[in-house]
């Protein structure tokens, strides 16, 4: 296949992915809202929007930040089909990204190219039908599991899960290139040692991090020292 037919044929697919993909969310969007909406409407009960106007507002206010930086941030590396899907099933740090960014590595595919929009759609498509399957098992389980999940030996185990799924992903990656990783992990380890609080600010700080990652590559760059 020549590079003409290629591209018109990922022209077609992109359209395509767009389309559904925003219908997609517009019905997602519709369901989240109707839940609440019908039992409004079941029950003859309704909110003070007033009040509901404010609360909304002062949430948003916190919230906005990091819903355009984790765009900014996940769009580019997941494509669009992948970001779709994601922003529609969520678990974007948590699961989402580690799948896309994992099955880029299997096949060799780079970030913006046609190929890894499909890998990234392909593996994120798959991590949001296996982890419906997996929550599924896990309610009919609940009940026969739950003195196992109560466990206090279990506790540390399933509060460092997180930690220990970003600790391995991102050792691979600052592996890579220590000089340009050291000085962005060392100043966000001793910033959050010294205010703890700030752990609630990660989608922010990830800017500050990221501009403190670009600085320096471009400085080693510059200096010749990148490589």
């Amino acid at each position: 296949m020549n590079e003409a037919k290629k591209n018109e044929l990922y022209d077609r697919y992109e359209n395509s992915t767009h389309l559904l993909g925003r219908l997609g969310t517009a019905a997602a969007i519709l369901l989240l809202l109707a839940v609440p909406m019908a039992m409004g409407w079941v029950l003859n009960a309704s909110p003070d929007w007033k009040a509901f106007g404010v609360g909304f507002a002062q949430v948003a206010l916190i919230y906005w930040t990091s819903g355009v930086v984790e765009f900014l941030v996940y769009a580019p590396m997941l494509g669009s089909g992948a970001s779709y899907l994601t922003f529609i099933t969520g678990n974007a740090v948590n699961l989402k990204l580690p799948c896309a960014v994992n099955a880029r590595e299997i096949c060799g595919t780079q970030v913006g190219t046609p190929e890894n929009d499909i890998v990234s759609t392909l593996s994120v498509a798959t991590s949001s039908l296996v982890t419906t399957l997996v929550l599924a098992v896990g309610v009919l389980c609940l009940v026969p599991l739950r003195p196992v999940l109560e466990n206090p030996a279990l506790a540390p185990a399933f509060n460092n899960v997180i930690p220990a799924l970003f600790g391995a992903l991102a050792f691979k990656y600052f592996s890579k290139s220590l000089k340009l990783a050291a000085a962005p992990l060392a100043f966000m380890c001793v910033l959050f040692v010294l205010v703890p609080s700030l752990i609630g600010s990660v989608s922010f700080l990830i800017l500050v991090s990221g501009g403190m990652a670009i600085g320096i590559a471009w400085w080693m760059f510059r200096t010749g020292r990148l490589g």
